[in-house]
């Protein structure tokens, strides 16, 4: 008696098992999802808007470019092209708005970035989270920023404000992979006349090189940044 209801209890998992599965999406769809996501991204002519309509960002239709291409035009991408370049090996997408004033982030180097955004998830069509607005003025987000040898490594500063948007709305300190991309190629300074500039980014950025909530929930977002060295 005790083994028949041992198999039938067997069966009746395996059945909820099965049925959990139908509901839910398997790895491989919910990747698939993400891939569809971006390749229409690219090709819309998007318009990023504000909860009241406003116009924040215009993304356009985008082309991309292979990091061949990317490195002889001297690491810049063409904004009057829309160009984005693509790196195979994160499949993040970048492109350069501004390079910035400043230096590049030298090996052994650390600094504390300044880092103003907007974050649109691109499954769902609608900006997620945002610290360009005059609430956040006084607490944008802050990296602390490590090169060693070429790879960057940074965590969202808590102790000066109590953390920004990323830090307060994700509840982590670890800094999305793909945020850390632009540091190869941008400048880290701050402005100091009136014609200079901080450096400006959008990015791309797939799940597995996003925040936990992206990572976990597999999902792509865009992102438009700029890079300040905070003042010592």
């Amino acid at each position: 008696m005790k083994k028949i209801i041992y198999i039938l209890a067997v069966l009746l998992c395996v059945g909820w098992g099965l049925q959990s599965c139908d509901k839910g999406e398997t790895y491989a769809e919910q990747l698939q999802k993400e891939r569809d996501a971006i390749s229409a991204f690219l090709n819309r002519d998007v318009v990023i808007r504000s909860s009241d309509g406003a116009e924040l960002i215009r993304v356009g239709k985008i082309n991309t470019i292979s990091e061949s291409t990317f490195y002889a035009q001297d690491s810049t991408t063409n904004l009057d092209r829309n160009e984005y370049v693509v790196f195979d090996n994160t499949g993040v997408y970048m492109q350069i708005v501004r390079k910035g004033v400043g230096e590049k982030l030298k090996s052994g180097q650390q600094k504390r970035i300044i880092c103003r955004y907007t974050e649109f998830n691109i499954l769902r069509d609608s900006v997620q989270t945002t610290n360009n607005s005059s609430y956040w003025l006084t607490t944008p987000d802050i990296m602390d920023v490590t090169n060693t040898y070429g790879t960057f490594n940074a965590s969202f500063n808590t102790s000066i404000n109590g953390g920004g948007v990323m830090y307060r709305y994700y509840g982590s300190t670890a800094v999305p992979a793909g945020w850390l991309v632009p540091l190869t190629y941008i400048n880290i300074g701050r402005q100091v006349t009136a014609d200079e500039e901080i450096a400006k980014v959008r990015l791309i950025v797939p799940h597995s090189q996003g925040h936990s909530d992206a990572s976990s929930n597999v999902y792509p977002c865009f992102y438009e940044i700029t890079y300040e060295e905070m003042r010592n």
